[in-house]
């Protein structure tokens, strides 16, 4: 199943979702939305509520794409509120938009002008600190959050202090952050050097060593792709300047070999727990569990089986992917998916795609997910106690108010 992004038309979240309803019409795959928030307005509160009532239950805030997509800490808070009330999923790209600007502008005006930049003027920093501040205006609205795409240690370690507070966090991580680095963007080929900017950017060995680990030990909760593949030429629109690169790399066909590779064949996780980051977690977030997310009766038959014996090597020239790029070309991995199951029926074998365009259905996603709901009203009904144990609230005291009269 493949979980979209259905972006908003100027602001209009419906407008969004049916754009892509169109462009899901020849679907082959199982699939739902994601709604970013980009704008705050009773229409936009209204409409999230109606869009939770047709089945999506994830609503996205960007903290960086200043300008763009950015929204402030009111909105966030706003929408965090909002996303509680109607029992949705709050994420956020955490990132701080404002800073990037500026260390964006400081950059190229010192003729860093190439991919490099990108990396430079988004320190690994200014993720760990929006990631912080997300965390702790989800505590203060009592809202479950779902942090995308983790790229760096600091930003990991952030969530695991949510969670040591008991907040309900969960961390995402993509196939590139574990086997990328960003050594990549200071590539002398531009073509190869743009192919690798995403956002958050990608970081340095240490970076990479430090969200395996986080996986391996349960800090860090599923590894999804953030998949959003540019070919060479749509890059190029910024050969001479970083900031108008198109950001992105792609995912979605490498993500369970790269999983595999990086994370089972290094001896860091047990394929069970492969299953888990790969699938059942994912399930369980977004309420798709257990229809997906597990092999049992009464489940989706969506499986894919892998040999864990055969070998092959990423590229461009091989991936079934349009793109003419690959981040992971020459990656040589141990472990391939030979057949994968969809709805019960056999669609690749062989290396062979068999699919029928439109037999893809769009899945409802229930709100209140119990993986992630469940608690949130007895914690919100008992953290004042807990964090301030000196008594009920409000204190009476000698001079208050009575009911109908002044106390003297």
């Amino acid at each position: 199943m493949h979980l979209d992004f259905a972006l908003p038309v100027d602001g209009d979240l419906e407008a969004g979702i049916k754009r892509h309803d169109q462009k899901s019409e020849l679907a082959v795959m199982d699939y739902s939305y994601h709604v970013p928030i980009t704008k705050w307005s009773e229409k936009v509160s209204s409409q999230m509520a109606a869009i939770v009532g047709k089945g999506i239950n994830s609503f996205k805030f960007f903290m960086a794409y200043k300008g763009a997509l950015m929204v402030g800490d009111e909105l966030l808070l706003d929408g965090m509120q909002r996303c509680k009330q109607l029992g949705a999923l709050a994420m956020v790209h955490g990132e701080n938009g404002d800073a990037i600007a500026l260390a964006q502008k400081t950059t190229f005006e010192s003729g860093i002008t190439g991919p490099e930049g990108h990396s430079i003027s988004r320190p690994s920093y200014l993720e760990g600190e929006a990631t912080g501040r997300a965390i702790k205006l989800a505590r203060v609205t009592r809202t479950p959050l779902y942090v995308v795409h983790v790229m760096s240690k600091e930003a990991a370690e952030e969530i695991v202090k949510g969670r040591a507070t008991g907040q309900k966090v969960w961390g995402e991580v993509v196939a590139g952050a574990i086997s990328l680095t960003d050594q990549k963007c200071w590539d002398p080929d531009f073509k190869i050097a743009a192919a690798h900017m995403i956002s958050p950017p990608l970081r340095n060995k240490d970076h990479q060593m430090a969200l395996r680990r986080a996986l391996a030990g349960g800090h860090l909760h599923l590894v999804g792709t953030d998949h959003c593949g540019w070919n060479s030429t749509q890059k190029a629109v910024g050969r001479h300047d970083f900031r108008l690169i198109p950001n992105g790399i792609h995912g979605i066909e490498e993500r369970l070999h790269v999983m595999w590779e990086t994370l089972v064949n290094t001896g860091l996780i047990k394929p069970s727990d492969f299953v888990r980051l790969s699938s059942t977690e994912a399930a369980k977030v977004f309420n798709l569990y257990p229809r997906k997310g597990i092999i049992a009766a009464g489940s989706d038959a969506d499986i894919a089986i892998i040999d864990p014996n055969k070998q092959h090597v990423l590229s461009a020239r091989t991936h079934h992917s349009a793109l003419d790029t690959s981040v992971y070309e020459g990656m040589h991995i141990k472990g391939k998916v030979v057949t994968t199951i969809s709805q019960g029926k056999v669609v690749w074998d062989n290396d062979k795609l068999s699919v029928e365009p439109g037999s893809g259905r769009f899945i409802r996603r229930q709100p209140f997910a119990p993986h992630i709901y469940t608690g949130v009203k007895e914690q919100e009904a008992n953290w004042m106690s807990e964090e301030f144990p000196y008594g009920p609230v409000p204190v009476k005291r000698k001079g208050d108010k009575a009911e109908g009269r002044d106390e003297l």
